[in-house]
């Protein structure tokens, strides 16, 4: 991936900052807040969950991306949706109808709880996506880290989306930046206590249930994650591929946990390549190129 010299300097300081809670408000202070409407705060779920939709200005019948921020499920290293307002401008300025929900992490909930949430998020988005512009049977998940994790689990095990009143069918496709998929065995206390209600640890892991029903599927990382290490996307690919599904992987040179998901900021140097890549990815996967 080219990136201008002058840009360094801006994408050095916004990924130092990521690491903190200022790193999100300096990308969203450079996100435009024209050619879309945001619509904060809405309910989803009984448990009190909220969502924000990001509707592309005169979007019609257009594709929806429905996406998972990340943070280990975590309170202690998880954001709220209103600080990824850089990630749903990026994916409306596209033409994509983007909800981006809050959903429930640990120490308020363990595995898989946050699912359910999620899936209620899915859910939710296809019954409301006419009402922005949005065309439901053009659904696609997305994610980072955690988040990534969440739309993988929804794409390929049939019953979170299923207990939702939803359907694993109505995903077109799914997007994976630096996602954790094959993470066995579990050695941080945290997370063997939040996947502990889990009856058998491989029921806790993405490629467990990856077969030739899974949707189209685009799986990126960094080389230089220390925090999800790629061969977790690389074990998805393998398995997804056995299974005849398509699957694009791409595994960034020198990119780390932090910086592929500072690229979906629109003023972050390299953001127009990366991006592409996405966008491009949906196009396809919903019959829009």
């Amino acid at each position: 991936m080219r990136m201008l010299d002058h840009g360094r300097t801006l994408l050095a300081v916004s990924l130092a900052l990521l690491g903190g809670c200022s790193g999100p408000q300096l990308l969203n202070a450079l996100t435009p807040d024209h050619g879309y409407v945001r619509t904060r705060d809405i309910a989803y779920s009984s448990n009190g969950q909220k969502l924000d939709v990001y509707e592309p200005v005169r979007a019609r019948a257009a594709p929806v991306v429905v996406f998972f921020y990340g943070g280990s499920w975590k309170a202690s290293s998880t954001l709220p949706k209103g600080d990824y307002k850089f990630v749903g401008q990026a994916l409306a300025a596209a033409g994509f109808v983007t909800v981006i929900p809050d959903y429930r992490v640990y120490p308020a909930v363990r595995f898989p709880e946050f699912l359910d949430d999620c899936a209620a998020a899915v859910v939710w988005a296809h019954r409301h996506a006419a009402e922005y512009g949005g065309d439901p049977g053009k659904l696609v998940l997305a994610g980072h880290s955690a988040g990534a994790y969440n739309a993988a689990m929804l794409a390929l095990d049939e019953t979170y989306l299923g207990r939702a009143g939803g359907d694993r069918g109505w995903v077109r496709g799914m997007v994976g930046l630096a996602g954790p998929y094959d993470f066995l065995p579990l050695t941080d206390p945290e997370l063997q206590t939040i996947f502990a209600p889990a009856p058998s640890p491989a029921l806790t892991q993405p490629v467990t249930f990856a077969d030739g029903r899974a949707p189209p599927m685009l799986l990126l990382a960094g080389a230089d994650d220390t925090v999800v290490y790629a061969s977790n996307t690389e074990s998805l690919n393998r398995q997804l591929r056995d299974h005849g599904v398509p699957v694009r992987e791409q595994i960034f040179a020198h990119m780390s946990h932090i910086h592929i998901i500072a690229l979906m900021g629109s003023r972050v140097p390299g953001h127009r390549d990366f991006f592409r890549i996405i966008a491009d990815f949906v196009d396809r996967a919903t019959g829009r190129g």
